[in-house]
């Protein structure tokens, strides 16, 4: 038998290390032969001979992990990585009991966050069987796959992951994948996953799965031992050769995490020894610093002399153990490093120790003998593994990894060029370089022993509930400025902090008098600069001041707000009174700031609620209406892109005046001392005609009409439903709110136990009275999943039906509500802030000035008949129109069943795509 390239690789480092105490490895002296073959279909075949045993290793590697999974779908890369051995379509059978017939050895499969492979060792007499099954589950799986299946799968997944957090210290690989990756990085969930994603996981899934990841494109064979390069090709082209290349795949970039701080994480395990860890984000696999890395990690704790080892074990007997490896991923990295405290240790001194051992490495560098005694560790641990043809650290696996991450199956030698060149100066720069950044510390502490006390406790029945204490208000005092301007005072002692909000009778409303988009803009322009300070000066003073002060619009309002401390009032009212009566309205401001409108209409336009917020207002009220507009108040691009700064300024001089305003103030003051402030500041401020804005009756001329807006991949439907319903005033607003949280405003609601709690179509549903100072929507809202969209218009067309007929609201419904509310007011008026807020809505619907100092006493006095009567004028099932957002060609074929009178589908701004139709055919008419 010929000799092989690893004995010769071996003879040259025995002769090596009798010949010269200094023997240093050369990576050139490795040289893996192997062919590469491209098959038509795109499956690349690696083959390399090894004809020292009767044997060959067949590896087979795609080129899919953890991080091609969506949020909400962790862990389908390793269960599906479960189900390939379950059996294919023309072998239905365990792959395992397969390969153990056959002699199989190194047998398994793995996933990571970046690749899943398969791979076996088996007798050469026993290739093509095992090329056989490795290409029937490629290409030949998904009739094989049941419910069945996927259900006993996900139970050996969901134990393994059980059984792994079991461990002692399991608990450390979540905390340090949500520490180290912001959420949404594709490394910020863990490989085996959450279990709630585990437990969504359909057939669907699997078959999506499999059609996008498992193409021969996206996969490397790899064939090593006693074979035929030109054989192995034929065979692999026979059994493979049929399967699709599947779809193309998007790679994502190298993501690097960036930590400028260090971050801190402690948590309790049942273990003996407490935990000290350090964390950091590193370079990807297979850069040359991520190299560095591999030898940074043997120079602190491989072996007796390695730095931490020598230190925290050996010479002071601190720790127990010590670890630390470099975690390389294909777009980011982390190394890590850790120490087991021994018991009854200080863990502060442990942790003083790796600092100092680490910043000594940052330092110094290594030493010369360091470097050479870990670069020797790596030559000998890779030479070591190409012993074997298979299974981690093999040829197979060498050869197939490279291929997959870096299309060379040859870049080991690059890799262990990086080993052989690094000089003492390099691994310093990198260790300088990255482990200067912040780091994320995370600690184990032994969980205590604890005991417990005998109790008495008659836990047969909740405690009885005491009498709940009426909650109160504080009474409301009113005066006014010689311009008019309107003061009302809530005064609250005992905290030292003051909250103003000067409310206008403006908002998005007098948009309809010039052009949408307007008061947004205005408003938020407003804070921007004066005629003396720029924003961030304003800024700088608000901070030194220990205040806030922002300004806003919104349907019926526009508002500046301040809140501030009682020692800084003065100073915080002259720089709320310079902001309001001093607006400079920079250039450059209202040019970023227009810009940033712009930005957010085309952001609404792509998210679902926001879309139907957009429309909602212009099929509800009718064109003509001043609600018409989008709801969000933000306008259109094109009335935002034809705004001028004329336009802000003309806002400004006709809303922004004290006759048309009214000061809220809470805090611990006097109206006198409060008006003699004010009167200082903005008493000069001139009156100005106020326009009226008038409305009109609604000209609504649809119902049971179904809006649609198509957006494309959608994974859910948003509905919105509803019809406007009567004024502030026209009904008991008392009585409405308390059927509005039966129906839809609490958890435990109707709506949402239907659709969420029994039926598990949506996250949550609600219903609820939007405020207006004209007729207000009554509306349900519904997220739900794609293909139970026209089902969810059923379950809530049912309960607005029933709610008004065969199941009004009972009296335990009506009890829990009052409770509730009751219960909660003391904690809902806690804050100054809260209760201007209550005063602003107040004022805004024209409420009695006591309204909130009896409405503890009017809840607990609401009857049932009141809800009910408020029920049956508020709630109109035959008057409701339908707001529908989601993928149009998925939801489409269900909503001809549904008897709607109409269905239109719509743009993102309201308008039809084509002509009003009603719906017939089984299609939606445009």
């Amino acid at each position: 038998m010929k000799k092989t390239i690893l004995f010769i690789m071996l003879t040259i480092f025995i002769v090596g290390i009798q010949n010269a105490q200094d023997f240093e490895f050369k990576s050139d002296q490795i040289d893996l032969k192997y062919e590469r073959f491209v098959l038509p279909n795109g499956l690349t075949l690696l083959v390399h001979e090894d004809h020292k045993a009767p044997i060959a290793a067949v590896n087979v590697w795609y080129h899919v992990g953890s991080k091609n999974e969506k949020p909400g779908k962790s862990g389908f890369a390793h269960l599906f990585e479960h189900l390939m051995f379950n059996g294919s379509e023309n072998f239905n059978d365990d792959y395992f009991q397969a390969l153990e017939r056959i002699g199989g050895t190194d047998l398994n499969g793995t996933t990571n966050s970046d690749r899943t492979n398969y791979f076996q060792n088996v007798p050469i007499s026993a290739l093509d069987q095992v090329l056989f099954l490795e290409s029937d589950r490629m290409g030949h799986l998904l009739g094989a796959i049941d419910q069945a299946k996927l259900d006993e799968q996900r139970g050996v997944v969901q134990n393994e992951k059980r059984q792994g957090e079991n461990q002692p210290y399991g608990k450390q690989w979540d905390l340090l994948t949500n520490a180290m990756y912001p959420k949404g990085h594709p490394y910020s969930w863990t490989v085996i996953g959450e279990m709630e994603d585990l437990n969504a996981a359909s057939l669907e899934d699997v078959q999506e799965w499999f059609k996008v990841y498992y193409g021969t494109a996206n996969a490397v064979v790899a064939v090593a031992g006693d074979v035929n390069p030109q054989e192995v090709y034929k065979k692999v082209l026979a059994y493979f050769g049929d399967i699709p290349a599947g779809p193309t795949i998007a790679r994502q970039e190298v993501n690097i995490p960036t930590k400028t701080t260090d971050t801190y994480q402690v948590y309790e395990d049942r273990v003996p020894e407490a935990r000290i860890l350090f964390s950091w984000n590193t370079p990807e696999f297979g850069n040359k610093e991520d190299i560095h890395f591999d030898l940074i990690s043997s120079i602190l704790t491989s072996g007796k002399n390695s730095r931490l080892y020598k230190r925290l074990v050996y010479d002071e007997q601190l720790a127990s153990s010590v670890v630390s490896f470099q975690a390389s991923n294909e777009i980011a990295s982390e190394f890590v490093t850790w120490a087991n405290v021994k018991p009854g240790g200080d863990v502060a001194k442990v942790q003083q120790i790796m600092e100092e051992e680490l910043a000594k490495l940052i330092k110094d560098g290594p030493t010369e003998n360091e470097l050479k005694r870990v670069k020797a560790a790596y030559f000998s641990g890779f030479i070591k593994g190409l012993e074997r043809i298979g299974g981690f650290g093999g040829v197979s696996d060498i050869l197939a990894s490279n291929e997959t991450y870096f299309g060379d199956a040859s870049y080991y030698k690059t890799v262990l060029k990086y080993v052989e060149n690094s000089t003492v100066l390099d691994v310093q720069n990198t260790a300088k370089k990255w482990l200067s950044n912040g780091k994320h510390i995370l600690l184990c502490k032994p969980f205590p022993e604890y005991s417990i006390t005998e109790s008495t406790i008659d836990r047969t029945k909740l405690p009885v509930i005491g009498e709940a204490k009426s909650s109160k208000f504080p009474e409301l005092q009113r005066d006014k400025l010689s311009n008019g301007m309107n003061i009302v005072l809530a005064k609250r002692t005992g905290v030292p902090t003051v909250v103003m909000n000067l409310m206008f009778n403006a908002g998005y409303k007098t948009d309809f008098l010039s052009s949408p988009g307007t008061a947004e803009l205005s408003m938020d322009l407003l804070d921007e600069g004066t005629k003396e300070l720029n924003s961030l000066q304003i800024n700088e003073k608000l901070q030194l001041l220990g205040a806030s002060l922002y300004s806003y619009s919104s349907q019926d309002n526009s508002n500046v707000y301040l809140n501030t401390l009682k020692p800084s009032l003065d100073a915080s009212i002259d720089l709320f009174a310079d902001v309001v009566l001093n607006p400079a309205f920079p250039d450059k401001e209202f040019e970023r700031l227009k810009d940033d409108q712009l930005n957010t209409i085309q952001q609404e336009k792509s998210e679902p609620i926001s879309m139907a917020l957009r429309v909602m207002n212009k099929y509800l009220y009718g064109e003509g209406h001043p609600y018409s507009n989008p709801y969000t108040g933000t306008g259109y691009t094109e009335s935002v892109s034809k705004l001028t700064k004329t336009d802000v300024e003309n806002f400004y001089s006709t809303w922004i005046r004290p006759n048309n305003a009214t000061l809220i103030v809470t805090g611990d003051l006097d109206m006198q001392e409060l008006k003699s402030k004010l009167e200082k500041s903005f008493g000069k401020w001139k009156k100005g005609d106020i326009p009226t804005i008038t409305f009109p009756t609604p000209k609504v001329n649809s119902k049971n009409t179904l809006y649609l807006m198509d957006r494309p991949e959608s994974e859910q439907s948003v509905i919105l439903a509803g019809h406007l319903t009567e004024k502030y005033g026209d009904v008991s607003q008392i009585a409405l709110e308390q059927m509005v949280s039966v129906l839809g405003g609490d958890f435990t609601s109707r709506i949402n136990m239907n659709l969420r709690e029994d039926k598990h179509w949506a996250y949550g549903a609600s219903g609820f009275v939007m405020g207006a100072k004209a007729e207000r929507p009554f509306i349900m809202y519904a997220p739900v999943q794609t293909n139970k969209s026209a089902e969810s218009v059923t379950e809530l067309r049912k309960e607005i039906s029933e709610f008004i007929s065969t199941r009004p609201v009972t009296q335990a419904e009506l009890d829990k509500v009052k409770t509730n509310q009751i219960l909660s007011l003391p904690g809902q008026w806690e804050t100054n802030s809260a209760v201007n807020q209550s005063i602003v809505n107040l004022i805004q619907y024209d409420l009695a000035d006591d309204y909130y100092q009896s409405y503890d006493a009017n809840v607990r006095n609401l009857s049932l008949n009141e809800v009910r009567e408020v029920s049956k004028k508020v709630v109109k099932p035959e008057a409701v129109n339908w707001f529908m957002v989601g993928d149009r060609a998925k939801i489409a074929e269900k909503l001809d069943g549904l008897g709607f009178d109409a269905i239109i589908e719509i743009d993102a701004d309201g308008n039809p795509k084509k002509a009003i139709l009603p719906i017939s055919n089984s299609e939606i008419k445009n």
